[in-house]
């Protein structure tokens, strides 16, 4: 006889995870079921050099809700995050202004550099260095962004109101909003539009005159998206980074000790002591579906698993298209399903060091090194690089997001030594066809990261004793994310809200009844958030009291 749960999760990220804890804490009969064997998707922790660990994939938290925190008591089970403080972003020689001087008047390097630190009188000090004008607006522009944040933040915790719905009820959350939106002031409510709709370029430029401030700013707006710093719908993106908070603080981030994986760790620790079973290197090859309704899964074993819900923590093409039979969904909805859309644009680049790089601006090792250090000295670059990725080639000179965990996590490595995390921005999931297979392609984009770096860190190949380059391809081939999209989906406009993923069906129920969605692909969207799996969670719950009392 096969095994019968209340509950199937499928895929053990850590939305998947978030949703198995609270279903188990409702006592309901729960089992993940992981592909690898390591839990986490794309927030994970592994050894890929004897000595040295890396977030292999995802690598900075900001995102994790604030109430998954409380709810599931994540401290007590290990997850303890450790803020990074600030932005370097260096520049080369003759870039930007006259390098800065010591206190001899003696110049610090050769070279500029920007650097936006936690404490708001510094940063203003350094901003003043650059531009009265900007210093003076950034209090401003941060206060406004926070009031942002937080008029958007309640969504970040509801099922996304439908407006095509004839049943009140779901509009009852956009009534509230309405009323919030409302009490926001009008200088409030144009920003917001202006959010919506505009460019991270152009919306950053409305308060800022200083080119590399600008650069870096607007970085927050392409992550993870296939467009550009001047695609109109990337503020939204910076909009969409800026809600995260530690401790209460809106922009703070800051890396779990002992990387990403340790958050995925904390989660799945959580839904264990609340009841869940999950295993790993469980790989589900289908989803069992008859009489319009989920029934289970069924492994690639050939193992069968009965549940009374099945919930799918990965992305929408995987599950329709690859774990649901041919002729199962309406054609209609499998059409929308195939148009959403994906286009992985970035890719990673893990290091390990044999000492610390050296910065031409500002030599040396220093607390420049201990928060992200941005890749961005121009809007043009910036702009630059996405236009080789609009021709399927990874960018020459690419936007980079380095964090160099060992500085507060020296448990990360062997005594002495540091690991280097390199976010990249562009990689194409679909290559130019004359450039042959990301196979054929992924040292030469390592090698176009590493120069990068170079440009401002010189030193920095002579360290370097292992390297691991992450395309999107093999992304795509570890995690099982749809051409590497770190989001599960793009968060383009059209693809947010109630229209993720698919217009009339982005309350996290799917046209199949008993199959829920819980992975980033549905709202709020992706990072390491969490929300997805939380909502998911309780809607389920909530659908089985509404059907006890029909009963």
């Amino acid at each position: 006889m096969p095994q019968r749960y209340d509950a199937i999760v499928i895929g053990g990220g850590h939305n998947g995870l978030v949703s198995a804890a609270y279903l188990a804490r409702a006592g309901l009969k729960t089992l993940v079921l992981e592909q690898r064997h390591v839990l986490g998707g794309a927030a994970v922790t592994e050894e890929l050099f004897p000595g040295y660990r890396f977030s292999v994939f995802s690598y900075v938290v900001s995102l994790l809700r604030p109430e998954i925190i409380r709810e599931l008591d994540l401290p007590r089970h290990g997850l303890d995050i450790l803020p990074l403080d600030g932005t370097f972003t260096p520049l080369r020689p003759g870039e930007g202004r006259p390098a800065p001087k010591d206190g001899n008047g003696n110049p610090i390097g050769s070279g500029d550099y920007l650097w936006r630190v936690n404490d708001h009188g510094r940063t203003v000090r350094e901003l003043r260095r650059w531009s009265k004008l900007d210093a003076e607006a950034y209090s401003e522009y941060g206060q406004l962004m926070v009031d942002m944040a937080r008029f958007i933040k309640p969504i970040l915790s509801i099922v996304p109101p439908d407006p095509a719905s004839l049943d009140p009820r779901p509009l009852l959350p956009l009534g509230g909003l309405l009323r919030s939106f409302a009490r926001l002031t009008e200088r409030q409510q144009a920003v917001f539009v202006q959010l919506m709709t505009m460019s991270a370029f152009d919306f950053l430029s409305q308060w800022f005159e200083t080119d590399p401030l600008k650069a870096t700013m607007s970085a927050s707006g392409i992550i993870g998206t296939f467009q550009g710093i001047k695609s109109p719908g990337t503020a939204y993106v910076l909009l969409h980074h800026y809600m995260g908070e530690i401790d209460g603080a809106f922009r703070a981030w800051g890396i779990p000790k002992g990387g990403t994986g340790g958050i995925s760790e904390a989660i799945g620790r959580a839904a264990a002591a609340n009841g869940a079973e999950i295993r790993t290197e469980a790989r589900v090859a289908r989803i069992q579906v008859g009489g319009g309704r989920a029934s289970g899964v069924v492994l690639e074993s050939g193992e069968e698993i009965e549940a009374g819900a099945v919930l799918s923590s990965v992305d929408v093409r995987r599950t329709f298209i690859d774990l649901v039979e041919p002729g199962t969904l309406d054609p209609e909805f499998e059409t929308e399903v195939r148009r959403f859309k994906f286009r992985g644009s970035s890719g990673k680049v893990n290091l390990a060091l044999d000492a610390l790089p050296s910065f031409t601006c500002l030599p040396g090792e220093g607390e420049h090194l201990r928060g992200a250090i941005s890749f961005s000295p121009s809007t043009e670059e910036m702009e630059q690089a996405y236009d080789d990725a609009k021709y399927g080639r990874w960018s020459a000179r690419p936007y980079v997001d380095v964090i160099i965990p060992t500085l507060v996590d020296p448990s990360m490595a062997p005594p002495g030594k540091h690991i280097m995390s390199c976010f990249v921005q562009y990689a194409p999931y679909q290559l130019d066809p004359s450039l042959g297979s990301w196979d054929d392609n992924r040292e030469l984009f390592g090698d176009a990261v590493v120069n990068r770096i170079a440009e401002f860190a010189p030193d920095l190949p002579s360290k370097i004793l292992y390297r691991n380059v992450q395309t999107p391809l093999d992304i795509e081939r570890t995690t099982g994310l749809t051409e590497g999209n770190i989001f599960q989906g793009e968060l383009s406009l059209e693809q947010l809200f109630f229209s993720r993923p698919v217009p009339g069906w982005a309350r996290f129920k799917t046209p199949i009844r008993d199959l829920w969605l819980c992975g980033s692909a549905t709202h709020p969207g992706g990072g390491i958030m969490g929300a997805n799996g939380r909502i998911a969670a309780l809607e389920l719950l909530r659908s089985k009291r509404g059907r006890g009392r029909a009963a």
